[in-house]
């Protein structure tokens, strides 16, 4: 088992076997540079179809076939230099090429903004005296669709080349926002129970604070964290306002009937879809998580429980250790019935190369899956010896499962689906290790565990993912009206958002309402209540696997290698779930209700 200290490693000191390899995407840095170097050149490859590019079958087809060439090039040189800079953001080097990626990038886009501009000549006729034509062009027959339905949305080409060249700036608030956040930002070290002072950071607060069984320490870390936030707010409501107004004035600019319209386009779904998460698990889970809160209080033995509660331990002192080595055996053994082809692919995330689960100065917090195409999923991950992480770690896996599937029976452009669905297969993952840890176990402590690791995920994609989304279509809807979103008009929305669901059950301070500061999903369109729908779907996915078995199975790995070869709509229903009904979340939403029911009984018979 590894030994923790309170000393991290520079990435140089980093054992071989804890990092992932990179060698994968390009032998040598210097390859690396040189096909960035290269991309100038090799756009040319794409912007010799320049006006002609629908000029009949045969040139369509080549010319997306050269665009796709073109694009494994692009992702693998970004890919390279995004993991670099995860790994280790504070290298200079690493900072340095991220930048020359994302400049190179935006003069890219620039070139080939008129591919889409082209494709959007295309009549829905000519699309199909095309695919008549030429049988190899069927392949990008949704890509055709998609397109025709953006037709009415799409400006002059030369407009549409104006706004790709100024990608770069559309990206500032984002990147404005993260660079506060990770280099400029500075908390008072705090004292734990024992009066022992602690530093602190963003990042401790995330993933160690919040979550540590010491109130002292947990509550003294939201106070710090707090006091930084708020003398940080006003700039962070002006570049959150310039994110939502550059997204109002693009919607009016592209004739969408709202803000809202214009970024459920991309993601492929109604906005019934849509409220239909916020508005159902809103009104239906809380008050299933006002029970739990109650419990927690009566547990932890607290007169008041605060929201900075919410995530403290119920049983501070059953935290299961366990070796990386043990963990990615136990999950190889829970994703066991999902059968041999999917088995052989988690064997090769953990063996091969795929994983960076070091810890050291520099390196992101929090965990994720990139994907580029024709080469391999990486995840990255900070290991810390708990059984904790393995639920981590093998939700990272499902994405790498998806997308290696899905780039393995699709091209390029029929890879991704809607983000929609996009966390569906990493959250089943996290079902099906539960699973098997409880039919593994008669300890009734352990049992209590997996629930609340249940609990964790339901509450990190059902509450707090999903009450971000419910902060998003207020303020879209402010913004629409033309009210300024300034800090306290933001504070003051969380607050009520967060106050609607908990009710009475937890102690709501004023420094709660600063929460809309601590996520960058907000800057990524309509992207948080999104996660809400991929664990509503494996929700009734893992019900069809333990009742079906094999049929279940089956329909799943053919809904992964479809890759984004269908609308999510259909993709799920070719699971067997129905996601234009309210059926499906009011099932998950009674899944966690008995996951509570369960944990209260248990403690009810001792």
């Amino acid at each position: 088992m590894t030994i923790h200290t309170n000393v991290r490693n520079s990435r140089s000191d980093v054992p071989e076997e804890q990092k992932w390899n990179l060698e994968d995407l390009f032998a040598t840095y210097e390859e690396w540079k040189e096909q960035l170097d290269t991309l100038g050149k090799d756009v040319e490859q794409v912007t010799a179809f320049k006006g002609k590019l629908i000029e009949s079958p045969s040139t369509l087809l080549q010319a997306i076939q050269a665009m796709e060439n073109f694009q494994k090039k692009v992702v693998r040189v970004a890919t390279y230099s995004n993991l670099k800079v995860n790994a280790d953001g504070a290298d200079p080097a690493n900072q340095q090429d991220s930048a020359l990626v994302a400049s190179a990038l935006a003069k890219i886009s620039a070139k080939i903004s008129f591919f889409n501009s082209e494709l959007l000549e295309l009549t829905e006729e000519k699309v199909e005296e095309y695919l008549e034509k030429e049988p190899e062009l069927k392949i990008y027959k949704k890509l055709f669709y998609d397109t025709l339905e953006e037709k009415p949305h799409q400006l002059s080409p030369e407009i549409e080349e104006t706004l790709a060249a100024l990608g770069d700036i559309h990206g500032a608030p984002h990147r404005i926002y993260q660079r506060a956040k990770t280099a400029d930002m500075e908390f008072d070290p705090i004292k734990n129970a024992e009066g022992v002072e602690l530093p602190m950071s963003e990042a401790l607060y995330e993933d160690r604070y919040e979550f540590t069984s010491d109130t002292t320490a947990r509550r003294n870390a939201y106070q710090s964290f707090t006091k930084t936030l708020n003398q940080y707010k006003n700039t962070f409501a002006a570049v959150y306002a310039t994110e939502v107004s550059k997204q109002v004035t693009l919607s009016k600019l592209r004739n969408y009937p709202s803000v809202t319209d214009m970024l459920l386009a991309p993601q492929q779904v109604t906005q019934e879809m849509y409220h239909n998460q916020l508005d159902i698990i809103g009104k239906e889970l809380a008050p299933h998580m006002q029970r739990y809160a109650k419990l927690k209080k009566e547990k932890l033995g607290l007169d008041e429980l605060h929201y900075c509660d919410l995530k403290a331990p119920l049983d501070p002192e059953f935290n299961p250790q366990t070796t990386y080595e043990d963990a990615t055996k136990t999950i190889l053994e829970s994703l066991s019935v999902m059968g041999p082809e999917y088995q052989e692919i988690m064997r090769k995330s953990i063996h091969d190369g795929w994983i960076d689960r070091a810890d050291n100065i520099g390196k992101a917090n929090g965990a994720f899956c990139s994907s580029p195409y024709g080469v391999h999923p990486y995840i990255l991950i900070t290991w810390t010896d708990t059984m904790r992480g393995a639920f981590v770690l093998t939700h990272e896996m499902g994405h790498a499962g998806h997308f290696y599937l899905a780039g393995k029976n699709q091209t390029l452009l029929n890879t991704r689906p809607s983000t929609y669905f996009v966390e569906a297969p990493s959250t089943l993952n996290e079902l099906l290790l539960a699973e098997h840890l409880m039919n593994q176990t008669d300890d009734v402590r352990m049992k209590r565990w997996v629930i609340t690791q249940l609990l964790g995920t339901y509450h990190h994609n059902f509450i707090t993912h999903l009450l971000e989304g419910e902060l998003q279509r207020r303020v879209y809807q402010l913004a629409e009206d033309g009210v300024p979103l300034t800090a306290n008009v933001l504070t003051e929305q969380k607050l009520d958002v967060i106050k609607n669901f908990w009710g009475d059950s937890i102690t709501v301070d004023d420094g709660v309402g600063l929460t809309w500061m601590r996520q960058q999903h907000y800057y990524m369109g309509l992207y948080p209540y999104t996660y809400s729908a991929g664990l509503t779907v494996s929700t009734a996915v893992a019900q069809m696997i333990k009742e079906e078995g094999q049929p279940a199975v089956d329909r799943w790995l053919q809904v992964l290698k479809a890759g984004g070869t269908a609308k999510p709509l259909e993709l799920i229903k070719l699971a067997g779930v129905d996601m234009s009904t309210a059926d499906p979340i009011k099932i998950a939403v009674d899944y966690v209700g008995s996951l509570i029911d369960e944990l209260i009984k248990s403690y009810e018979v001792e």
